[in-house]
Parts: structure tokens; C-alpha cells; sequence
């Protein structure tokens, strides 16, 4: 019989756009951990990608927790894409947050609020529960539509059955809408939870399997079940604490209610109340209070979590831990431009790594040694001593010549750009002198010129003309060296004796 998994729903409808690494699909690493030379978007950085498979391992068993990580690097080294890498090794159920340092100095609320819930999004919590199910056979769904619009609600009925027993069900409005949005038909085997209405596809009956001529690759075949037609089943909810905070925030005493919590994760924008009626009676119920909190999911407008709330929600969550109802599933919190952050902050990280359900922190920064933001005092990349003594520091080298024409080649594949030999050596040459992500952004540029002349491959003169048309770093100083007199605030240098400090800001 086909396992049902009630919570897996989602959107296959998206919008594909091709971003800096979107070429990424995992670490490329192979089963004893040893990086290939080429593969999943990732090129060299060899001693990088394999320390980040190490972590990758500790973060998949999920034992450990409160270990951060440093990815120290020049600009352009592949630092962002290594932790896209290990995002995307780890799949749809660890979960993986993602916020830049100076996120924190932008929001509603205090830095500390915005890092202790960037740190709750990194947990997730895998909730068991066994749930009433009716699943059957559809044999036969009648939809009684008025014949007068806004005469009457429309009516139904659906005949479900399994191997043993056979079962005619009322419909009402709301499962109508349900069964048409799934496309349920006869001969469809369909389970719906009692609890909440909801309708999953199984599959289509194996009786069933000469209706049709033809049929698509999407088609699914499974067993007519067997027994009784409502069953009791354990279902797996898996979500994160800060959704549960959210939930529990808005408009609600967590005090006033405590077994209110979880029940909006499990019974939709329902209310509680809700829960008990049967799958065929739920109608359009009015928004409850509660019901603000779980819509903050998707406005963004949470606001600051009353602790009270959160030390209710632990305290839950350690309960079904010690009953085998839950269990915690440790992520990443990745804090990208780290030296952005105060000494505030970094003194919140410290205490926040030494707690129990903290997830694994993986910072990256590209500064050397500098002064650590609120402070006169400095230190390597910006960041604390006590809190560089805690990470796991993971450097990652400039590109070689040969790794860069690799990386061209893949970004041209990604944009779909045609180019020739000649011209990948020249961009090539570019991405050396200057840098990768100006070569990077030259490739669309070139494939744009080469379609303005009508041409189906990308040329060594479409590189020439757009390399002419968009300066890099060095020539834009060397621009603003040899004008500055023309520009308003100029504070470079300008005396004949101040050359050696002029060359020094060339990069």
C-alpha cells in the first residue's frame, strides 16, 4: 500500500531565474568524501569543500549542536557557494536560514530579537501524531449543481471502498471544492484526513489500469486498500520554532491556553474547536484571534516574541521529546558578511552556541584584520577572540586560471550562451586580470552584442565591445585617479610626493 504523506504539499509552480548560484546543486563530494574535480556546479577549492563535507556529515547525524564554522576567504572564492552547496546537500527536511550581518541593523526590532529568531528558524521540530484517516477507492463522486445560480449551495456524494467494505459519504461545500481542486475521479484511491478536510491523491486503482489507451509518466498506480475504511495512521508534521512562536504570539496568551500549541501546524487556520468535526461538515468559519499569528507566516510581520512564549513552547517540545511524539532536528544558521555585526551581537552568538537546541552556525566573511564594529579594538576578520577561539575556520584560496575557465564554462551553460573557443580564452584571460565576477557578468553582456549583430555564437569581438563598454575595478580607479580633480568630494591625494599612496588604492 502506497505510505501516506499528508504533509508534503507543495507548489510545483515557480518562477526560475537564474541567480549567481543557481548553478550550485551540491558539494560535488563523492561517498568517502573526497572532492571531484568537477562536479554539482562546484569547481577546486578542494581542502574547502572537503572540511565542508565533514561538517556536513556532523549536521546530518544532528548530535551535536552549537558548533559554528568560519569560511575565510578573499572576495570571489567561493565562499556563498559552498554554503549553497551544503543547503542543497542537505535537502527539503533539515532545515537551512540564511540572513546577511547587516539584516540585523534594518529591521523592526532588536539585533538580538532578529538573531534569536534567525537562530529558531534553524531548528526544526519533526512532530508525530496518529491521525484519523478514510482512505478507499473512489467508485463514484455525484456533484449536484442548483439549477438556479445562488439558489442553494451545491450537494454531492462520494461512494469510497477498499477491499472489504463499500461506503456512500455526504458532501458538503467545502469537500466538493476539495475533491475538484484534487481532480479526484472514480477509480482515484484518495485519503482525507478527518481531522482537517485535507484530500491526498494516492494514486490510481490497478483495476483500473486498462481505462485508458495512453497515459502519462505522472500516473501512479496502487493496491484498492484493505480493511476498514477509516484508520488510524501516524502522520509527520515537520516545521520550525520560529513558525511555532509566531503561531502562539499573536493575539493569544500562551497561559490563557497551553494546549493550544502545535494545534495550528496540525489543523490549518482553523480554530481548535475545529478539529473534532468530521471531514465532511467543515464550512467557512470566521478568522480567530490565533489565526493573525499563523497569517504572520506569510506577511513577514512578526514583530518581537515575548519570551514567556518561547519558554512554553521548549517546554512542550522537551515533554514530546520524552514521550517519543517529537523529535528535534538541528539546521544551519548561515550569518553571511559576519563582520557587519557589533560586539553586541557577537556577545549574543556566544551564549547562544552554549545552548542545547542551538543549530550549526556557519559564518563567512571576507575581511582581514580590521576593527571589530563598537569597538577601537581590532582583530582578525572583524570578529571577536573568544568567539574565533569557538569556530572552525575553513579558508578558502583565489581560483587558478584552469579553474576559472571551468567555472565560465559552467556559468555559460547555466545562461544558455553559445560561445567559441577563442573568445572562452579571452574571457578567460579577463577573469584572470581582473576578476571572476566580472567575467561572470560579461558572458550575457557578449550574448546580448553577439544577438545585436545576428550572430549564434559568441565571438571574441562581442568579449572585445562589451569589455570596452563596462570597466572593471582597476580601470574605474585608474578612471578616478586621472579625474579626480573633476569630481565633487574628492579626498584622494594630489601632490606629486603622494604617488606611492596614490598606487596603493589601485586594488
Amino acid at each position: 500500500m502506497a505510505e501516506l504523506k499528508l504533509s508534503e504539499s507543495r507548489d510545483l509552480t515557480r518562477i526560475e531565474r537564474i541567480g549567481a548560484h543557481s548553478h550550485i546543486r551540491g558539494l560535488g563530494l563523492d561517498s568517502a568524501l573526497e572532492p571531484r574535480a568537477v562536479s554539482e556546479g562546484m569547481v577546486g577549492q578542494a581542502s574547502a569543500r572537503k572540511a565542508a563535507g565533514v561538517i556536513l556529515q556532523m549536521i546530518k547525524e544532528g548530535k551535536i549542536a552549537g558548533r559554528a564554522v568560519l569560511l575565510a576567504g578573499q572576495p570571489g572564492t567561493g565562499k556563498t557557494a559552498i554554503a549553497m552547496g551544503i543547503a542543497k546537500s542537505l535537502g527539503q527536511e533539515t532545515p537551512f536560514a540564511m540572513i546577511a550581518g547587516s539584516e540585523l541593523f534594518s529591521l523592526e526590532m532588536s539585533k538580538t530579537e532578529a538573531l534569536m529568531q534567525a537562530f529558531r528558524k534553524a531548528i526544526g521540530v519533526r512532530i508525530k501524531e496518529e491521525t484519523e484517516v478514510i482512505e478507499g477507492e473512489a467508485v463514484e463522486v455525484q456533484i449536484d449543481r442548483p439549477a438556479v445560480s445562488g439558489a442553494a449551495s451545491k450537494t454531492g456524494k462520494l461512494t469510497l471502498k477498499t477491499t472489504e467494505m463499500e461506503t456512500v459519504y455526504d458532501l458538503g461545500a467545502k469537500m466538493i471544492e476539495a475533491l475538484g481542486k484534487e481532480k479526484v475521479q472514480s477509480g482515484d484511491v484518495i485519503a482525507i484526513d478527518k481531522a482537517s478536510g485535507k484530500i491526498t491523491k494516492l494514486g490510481r486503482s490497478f483495476s483500473r489500469s486498462r481505462d485508458y489507451d495512453a497515459m502519462g509518466p505522472q500516473t501512479k498506480f496502487v493496491q484498492c486498500p484493505d480493511g476498514e475504511l477509516q484508520k488510524r495512521k501516524e502522520v509527520v508534521h515537520c516545521v520550525t520554532l520560529h513558525e511555532i512562536d509566531v503561531i502562539n504570539s499573536r493575539h493569544f496568551s500562551a497561559a490563557v491556553c497551553p494546549n493550544f500549541l502545535f494545534n495550528l501546524t496540525i489543523c490549518g487556520v482553523y480554530g481548535v474547536n475545529n478539529a473534532k468535526s468530521t471531514a465532511f461538515e467543515i464550512e467557512e468559519q470566521p478568522i480567530q484571534p490565533w489565526t493573525q499569528g499563523f497569517l504572520a507566516l506569510f506577511t513577514g510581520d512578526t514583530g518581537e516574541i515575548r519570551a514567556e512564549v518561547r519558554e512554553q513552547i521548549d517546554t512542550k517540545v522537551a515533554e514530546w521529546r520524552e514521550e517519543g511524539k517529537a523529535e528535534i532536528v538541528p539546521g544551519v544558521l548561515f550569518i553571511d558578511e559576519v563582520h557587519m555585526l557589533d560586539i553586541e551581537c557577537f556577545s549574543f552568538l556566544n551564549r547562544a552556541l552554549e545552548n542545547e537546541m542551538a543549530p550549526i552556525l556557519v559564518v563567512a566573511t571576507n575581511r582581514g584584520i580590521t576593527t571589530i564594529r563598537g569597538t577601537n579594538y581590532k582583530s582578525p576578520h572583524g570578529i571577536p577572540i573568544d568567539l574565533l577561539d569557538r569556530l572552525l575556520i575553513i579558508s578558502t584560496q583565489p581560483y587558478t586560471e584552469d579553474e576559472i575557465r571551468k567555472i565560465l564554462d559552467i556559468r555559460s551553460q547555466e545562461e544558455d550562451v553559445e560561445m567559441s573557443e577563442e573568445a572562452k580564452v579571452l574571457l578567460t584571460k579577463i577573469g584572470v586580470e581582473t576578476s571572476l565576477r566580472y567575467a561572470i557578468h560579461l558572458i550575457t553582456a557578449a550574448a546580448l552584442a553577439c544577438q545585436k549583430r545576428k550572430g549564434k555564437l559568441v565571438e571574441m569581438e562581442d568579449i572585445s565591445r562589451v569589455y570596452q563598454l563596462f570597466l572593471d575595478v582597476k580601470r574605474s580607479t585608474q578612471y578616478l585617479m586621472e579625474y579626480q580633480n573633476q569630481y565633487m568630494f574628492n579626498e584622494a591625494p594630489t601632490g606629486e610626493g603622494d604617488d606611492d599612496e596614490s598606487n596603493a588604492m589601485l586594488p
